[in-house]
């Protein structure tokens, strides 16, 4: 593709070249009409001189001295050096009711039949078109005709266009380099943008600040700095998973390890049998762990994505409660569900949602004792839609409700990997939510998710 100057230019200047051409066709037209009108004029004004002059009181027989002596000095036209060549192209001649020639150019052109339509009128003889004026003069029994060849008027108008297209071909050209430079010009703050841009560092991911710049590049330099600001984040988060991986993964691994040397060094089945299980719930603990971790990876693109059309959370809620029904009921525990009457929309994406409760859920039940209730409810409370997820575990001391929601915070327990928590939090910040922990009185312990409910708007 050619560059912006290169595009830019052959648009203007085939714009300029087609505009200027459309004028000066319009005035080559509007030239040879005003010349034509101007000859035209000419014409009617040299024939009513000579009816004026031919008509002064001269006695009888003077008049033919009279016309002798103006065909006389007319047969001069074009020979004497005081005058111009374009007088033998000039003609006029006067007639009687007889059709006698009376006075007449030598360059006056034989005309058969005689003109006697007065007014304007074309008329071609031996090759050369003439463009000629009659004048009938009753009160004489004069007809005046007064005619010039038609070359000569073409002479003009093609003189004309000569002097005027010559100017206008060195003018665009003229024209084509200043307005090339004025688009560099134009253009200076791009290539400066540009050269910016290509000499900064690879890793390098400040936001441009390039002052002053056009109104046309801000919006340009804006989408740049966001770009840069999502690269940047998105090297953070991933950065921060790699570091997350390695610290949470680098003990279990060691205890892995451990547990296999020991099972290797064991001199009894029993010892053997002891090595293997704890082997076995550590494969188990960091199973979780990657599986947590390769969900935090998963979810947090997704956080970031805008979500405009609301949805029904009670459907999220009962379909995400009955996925996970199997495997709280393997666990010996009883799942329940109580849903309001009314609507539960929201404007969050589901699949988002859908894993903050499972994570709710699973802590529930990683807590809870054999045979107890994990109660999952969804009410709309002040503007608000808010799901609890209850548990019969022994609670949390306060100290830790707060805890609890941090990274790889588990409370020393043995098959946490400390992340369900922090991502509900992470889940419920991009929702514009909010999350809490809260000791129940009969026992057990009730995380409660509040999220705005959808506007009459989205809704529509």
């Amino acid at each position: 593709m050619s560059s912006l100057r290169q595009r830019t230019l052959w648009r203007v200047m085939l714009l300029l070249v087609v505009g200027t051409s459309l004028l000066a066709l319009y005035n080559y037209h509007d030239s040879r009409h005003e010349i034509t009108e101007i000859y035209d004029a000419h014409l009617a004004q040299n024939a009513r001189l000579l009816q004026g002059v031919m008509s002064l009181p001269v006695e009888e027989g003077s008049r033919t001295s009279l016309y002798q002596a103006f065909n006389d000095a007319l047969s001069q036209a074009g020979r004497h050096r005081v005058g111009h060549p374009y007088e033998s192209k000039l003609a006029f001649q006067v007639w009687d009711d007889a059709g006698t020639r009376l006075v007449n150019t030598p360059s006056a052109p034989v005309l058969t039949p005689l003109p006697v339509t007065p007014g304007f009128s074309e008329i071609v003889v031996d090759g050369q078109c003439w463009r000629g004026f009659v004048l009938p003069v009753p009160a004489r029994h004069w007809v005046i005709w007064v005619g010039e060849r038609e070359d000569v008027r073409f002479d003009l108008i093609d003189r004309i266009v000569r002097h005027t297209l010559f100017p206008f071909l060195i003018g665009s050209l003229a024209l084509a380099l200043l307005v090339w430079a004025a688009i560099g010009w134009g253009l200076q703050p791009l290539q400066n943008m540009a050269n910016v841009i290509r000499a900064r560092h690879a890793q390098s991911l400040e936001p441009l600040q390039l002052v002053p710049l056009p109104s046309e590049l801000e919006p340009m330099q804006a989408a740049i700095n966001r770009l840069l600001a999502q690269i940047d984040d998105l090297l953070r988060r991933e950065h921060r998973f790699i570091a997350d991986a390695a610290h949470e993964m680098r003990t279990p691994l060691a205890i892995l390890r451990l547990h296999a040397q020991n099972a290797e060094a064991a001199t009894s089945e029993a010892e053997r049998q002891k090595a293997l299980g704890f082997l076995i719930g550590a494969v188990d603990r960091l199973t979780r762990v990657v599986n947590q971790l390769l969900t935090l990876a998963r979810l947090e693109p997704r956080l970031g994505q805008r979500v405009d059309t609301p949805i029904d959370l009670g459907e999220v809620v009962t379909e995400t409660l009955a996925e996970l029904t199997p495997w709280i009921l393997e666990r010996g525990q009883e799942p329940s569900l109580q849903l309001d009457e009314g609507d539960h929309l929201a404007t969050v994406d589901a699949g988002v949602l859908g894993i903050a409760l499972q994570n709710l859920v699973a802590n529930a039940v990683e807590h809870s004792p054999p045979g107890g209730r994990i109660c999952v409810s969804l009410q709309q409370r002040g503007g608000q839609l808010e799901l609890s997820v209850e548990d019969e575990g022994p609670g949390i001391e306060e100290a830790s409700l707060t805890r609890v929601f941090e990274r790889f915070y588990s409370r020393n327990s043995p098959n946490g990997a400390g992340l369900g928590l922090s991502i509900v939090a992470a889940i419920v910040e991009r929702l514009g939510g909010q999350v809490r922990l809260e000791n129940r009185a009969e026992g057990g312990l009730a995380a409660i998710l509040s999220i705005p409910l959808a506007s009459a708007g989205g809704a529509s």
